[in-house]
């Protein structure tokens, strides 16, 4: 990102109206039907919301076959008039991201020039992009901004924001500045590649000048920050009202801890940039499954249904590259629990992804798997890849790689790696054909051999 070398106030600018550009688009058009459809959503009974679920789905389904090239040979001999249970969805064959990456173009509904790409680097180590329609979009910040609403936050409030965002340059180091600012829409950016020894304090003074009540963002570099900043006998002489996570899942730990030092609640939310349906944390902490977003089935290692397991959906609001019966990676727990905070959606117990996947840069650093699983966001030909590490500043990297992977490729890959690294870190390519899973028959991106040697 060349704009990052730009004067500071110029890239704030820059950054400014950029996202004054993304909220136009996601708060005009169907916003306001959506954040009104959801609002009203919440009264309803749990045998309303079950109708409404398989109507959206027999939409989607008579969407896909019509607008999707892909879907119209597929679904063949789907008859949308017999769709009338989450069962219909039974002899649809799973898809998966191999799939999607191969058949873009025919899965797609839309142009990408007419819609809004959406890039994932995912926990499986593919790199994937998808294509929205602005509907889409609107529909799922409405539904997300519904969420957050009831926690007290406004479009416009201000937010310091964590993740995986290469921001800075040599000059904001120097003056030991680790964010960038959107001055219009209030939302401060902080690099999470920089958190060390010696740069927490600087982190959580920025964050009390800045004031605001809420965080978006990975839990676990929060979290490192401020465990780093309390071992150093750093007080946060602030109040965080809410922490919204994003991409990881949240631990106990996370929670205990960032409510103790920052005063805030961790308020738990699943959805993916891919654009899986949403699941909410509500006031009593349970996990609500919003099934008016779309179909959550859960199966075994055999593809049988399961109360825990593999997480597959199908999202309502993907309407530019549908994903039906989508292999989205995670793992899901479902609950019979009933709860008292008002909603009749159903309830997982637990969303089951890794749990504090990191790696070391060559300062001994951690790297959280958010910042891993980014690095190949816009690297072309990269299939899936595992990084592994026995030795501190240094990582080797399986790579599976399709026709599209170049030279070029392996150098932006190579640059994004030590931008999250550090630039001393010994990197070492080898491409095969496959990667092994693992013997619970999961695929690991990170494999930490430095913390089995020193643990």
């Amino acid at each position: 990102m060349r704009a990052k070398y730009l004067p500071r106030v110029i890239f704030n600018l820059l950054i400014s109206i950029y996202n004054s550009y993304q909220y136009k688009v996601r708060h005009s058009g169907k916003y306001k039907y959506y954040r009104e459809y959801f609002k009203e959503l919440e009264s309803y009974t749990l045998k309303e919301l079950e109708e409404i679920q398989i109507k959206r789905l027999a939409e989607f389904i008579a969407m896909a076959k019509i607008d999707s090239a892909y879907y119209e040979d597929l679904l063949t001999d789907i008859h949308v008039d017999s769709i009338d249970s989450i069962d219909s969805l039974k002899n649809i064959p799973f898809l998966d991201k191999d799939i999607i990456i191969n058949n873009l173009s025919l899965i797609s509904t839309i142009d990408e020039n007419k819609g809004v790409s959406s890039y994932t680097g995912g926990t499986t180590g593919s790199s994937m992009k998808v294509i929205y329609t602005k509907e889409d979009i609107q529909e799922r910040f409405a539904c997300l901004d519904n969420f957050r609403e009831r926690y007290g936050y406004r479009l416009g409030d201000k937010v310091a924001w964590f993740s995986g965002k290469d921001l800075l340059n040599r000059r904001d180091k120097k003056n030991r500045i680790y964010y960038k600012d959107d001055y219009f829409n209030r939302i401060r950016f902080y690099s999470t590649f920089d958190i060390s020894q010696v740069t927490a304090k600087y982190y959580i003074e920025s964050l009390e000048k800045f004031n605001c009540k809420y965080i978006v963002g990975f839990p676990s570099t929060v979290y490192e920050m401020c465990k780093i900043a309390e071992s150093q006998g750093i007080k946060f002489n602030g109040k965080i009202n809410y922490f919204f996570p994003t991409a990881e899942v949240v631990t106990r730990e996370h929670r205990l801890f960032l409510k103790d030092y920052l005063g805030c609640r961790l308020v738990d939310q699943y959805a993916s940039s891919e654009g899986a349906p949403f699941i909410f944390e509500c006031s009593s902490g349970m996990l609500h499954i919003d099934i008016t977003t779309g179909v959550f089935e859960v199966i075994n290692e055999s593809g049988e249904p399961s109360t825990s397991g593999n997480l597959v959906v199908t999202s309502f609001s993907t309407r530019g590259t549908p994903l039906i019966r989508y292999k989205i990676g995670d793992r899901l727990t479902l609950s019979n629990a009933q709860c008292n905070c008002g909603s009749k959606l159903p309830i997982a117990s637990s969303i089951d992804g890794r749990r504090d996947d990191y790696l070391f840069s060559d300062k001994g650093e951690k790297v959280n798997l958010g910042n891993i699983s980014n690095s190949t966001k816009k690297v072309s030909g990269i299939l899936q890849f595992q990084i592994i590490q026995r030795d501190i500043g240094k990582i080797f990297i399986l790579v599976v790689k399709n026709d599209k992977f170049s030279i070029k490729s392996e150098q932006e890959f190579r640059r994004e790696l030590l931008s999250r690294f550090g630039q001393n870190t010994e990197i070492d390519f080898k491409y095969v054909e496959i990667i092994a899973k693992e013997a619970s028959g999961k695929f690991r991106i990170i494999k930490n051999f430095v913390v089995e040697k020193t643990s």
